[in-house]
């Protein structure tokens, strides 16, 4: 590989539009969508339910076109290079790609062959699969029968079975349990540290975004409204986090007067019944939010002090709590 192709962008996108439908009846997807992959990083591309991530990947995997924008893949233009780049990609959908009256060997094997690997090349590459992702003993049983772990890894395994320099892969552990969803994230940054391999990850889990992702774009209502990395993102917020959940029958409303009154607090917002503070420091303004509380008659089923997380990230940008737009009906995808 050149220099020149080395320092190139893995995935660049810019000013994508995509809208559903026409006249009264059209829905605005993407609205200006743009970011940078570098190479051989798990990048996030992270959002609620129906932001506009799926739309996003099915243009940048060749599934789509936009309306405006423009987008390259490992070097090549989405729009003019389709075929080179469906070569030059593994796309592992959010749905089970495998068949489950085949063996993991058999499913391999035929994707292989697919791309244009010879019989050899094919089980000789399945083979080298099975056994890096654990497999190697459930190789020649039907997929069907096995656990929802196994079959996940064998849908990302498959989407490697050409070696592809850029891995896409949507929404990689939903429905997996925590210990398989461990485990998913530890082969997910072996991939990239070990193998130099670009991953575009998008998910709706935060905790998975701040655990891989080394820069992560976050979109809400197809658009971009935070960018960067997990890291740079929380540290915009400077200060502390106070969350106070509040029981049923409290007034959210003089509770929320209540704690914007005490020195120290910055912007309140709320998410279901718990109230979020900026503060510049918990430790410190703890104990007049408490008081705050006790004097407005609230009694508070729990209070805590954190470091900004991504879901405060997303709700100074987006205006509202990640779990809240998660949620939320919506018609973008």
């Amino acid at each position: 590989m050149s220099t020149t192709a080395a320092r190139r962008a893995a995935i660049e996108a810019a000013d994508l539009v995509r809208t559903y439908g026409k006249g009264d009846k059209a829905v605005r997807a993407l609205s200006g969508v743009g970011f940078t992959v570098p190479s051989g990083a798990v990048f996030g591309l992270l959002g609620p339910n129906g932001a506009g991530k799926s739309t996003t990947v099915k243009i940048l995997t060749t599934l789509a076109e936009p309306d405006s924008g423009h987008a390259t893949v490992a070097g090549l233009d989405v729009r003019r290079e389709p075929r080179r780049v469906r070569h030059a990609i593994g796309y592992v959908s959010q749905k089970p790609s495998f068949d489950p009256v085949a063996t993991g060997r058999e499913n391999l094997v035929l994707q292989g062959r697919v791309y244009g690997l010879s019989r050899l090349d094919a089980r000789a590459r399945a083979a080298e699969l099975l056994t890096r992702f654990g497999l190697g003993d459930a190789a020649d049983r039907l997929t069907g029968t096995w656990s929802g772990g196994m079959q996940r890894k064998l849908d990302v395994a498959m989407g490697l079975i050409h070696r592809p320099s850029v891995l896409f892969l949507d929404e990689p552990t939903t429905g997996l349990d925590p210990e398989a969803r461990a485990g998913m994230w530890a082969e997910i940054a072996r991939l990239a540290g070990d193998d130099g391999l670009t991953v575009l990850l998008t998910t709706h889990y935060l905790e998975e975004a701040d655990q891989l992702a080394s820069r992560l774009v976050i979109v809400d209502a197809g658009r971009v409204v935070a960018e960067g990395s997990p890291g740079e993102l929380k540290s915009a917020l400077q200060g502390d986090s106070v969350a106070v959940e509040l029981g049923a029958g409290d007034l959210v409303d003089r509770a929320r007067q209540a704690v914007r009154a005490v020195p120290g607090v910055g912007d309140v917002d709320l998410d279901g019944t718990t109230l979020r503070a900026r503060v510049r420091d918990g430790a410190a303004v703890l104990p007049g939010v408490l008081a705050a509380l006790d004097a407005a008659g609230i009694r508070p089923a729990a209070v805590s002090v954190a470091r900004p997380s991504l879901d405060d990230v997303y709700l100074r940008h987006a205006g509202r709590a990640f779990r809240e737009a998660d949620q939320a009906e919506g018609v973008l995808v």
